[in-house]
């Protein structure tokens, strides 16, 4: 694998583009950039994962919508320095609910949209349990991005000896809160303790991806 990932020429901020087809169609569906560690994801899961330059991130496509892509080839071009991926994209590719990003077709005069919708975006994207990753995403914009007087701030600044800390109290409050059979109380310790969980991974360098796939190997036990 080591060198596998050595022949692969990543740019200056460690990514290289990859551009994903339908196997069986060869329909171009994305771009996306990928660095070394999502690489190796890929290749030792044969799921596409790609490297988020807006969250600085490792994320598996899908992760949010359900919509994995199974990677049946990966190929390189000449100067191995832009990926092919050829895959068995679930549902629709395209965060819009296309099944390719490329849906914006120039008819000479202008731009329209063509093909039709999949899935509804407002219902995958804006539910529920995005949250999680919004909240993780918060945390990881203020390592970025530190602002004054922001609590999450002051945590990454202390260290892992606060965040362990804070983590300590927090489960202590969700089993007082428990004991107490409020649901108020635990709703609220709960979100304490999730929220200060997600400060630890992020320090840590871990995702809620991660973690999922973690809880998704434990589902049928």
């Amino acid at each position: 694998m080591k060198k596998f990932l050595e022949q692969i020429k990543f740019d200056q901020a460690g990514l290289v583009p990859a551009i994903v087809q339908d196997y069986e169609t060869n329909e171009v569906l994305m771009l996306a950039y990928m660095n070394k560690e999502s690489l190796k994801k890929t290749v030792q899961t044969n799921i596409a994962h790609y490297f988020s330059r807006s969250r600085n991130q490792l994320w598996k496509k899908g992760e949010t919508s359900g919509n994995v892509q199974h990677v049946k080839s990966i190929s390189f071009d000449c100067d191995a320095d832009a990926i092919l991926l050829k895959v068995d994209q679930v549902c629709a590719s395209c965060h819009t609910g296309h099944k390719s990003c490329f849906y914006r077709e120039f008819d000479g005069n202008e731009i329209n949209e063509i093909g039709e919708i999949l899935f509804d975006p407002q219902k995958v994207y804006n539910s529920k349990s995005s949250i999680m990753q919004d909240v993780y995403n918060t945390v990881l914009d203020r390592v970025k991005n530190p602002k004054e007087k922001s609590y999450t701030n002051y945590l990454l600044d202390k260290g892992i000896d606060k965040i362990l800390k804070k983590v300590g109290e927090e489960a202590s409050e969700v089993i007082i809160a428990s004991k107490n059979n409020s649901k108020d109380e635990i709703r609220y310790e709960v979100a304490d303790l999730f929220y200060h969980v997600i400060v630890l991974l992020v320090e840590r360098g871990l995702t809620l991806e991660d973690i999922y796939g973690e809880l998704k190997e434990r589902e049928n036990k």
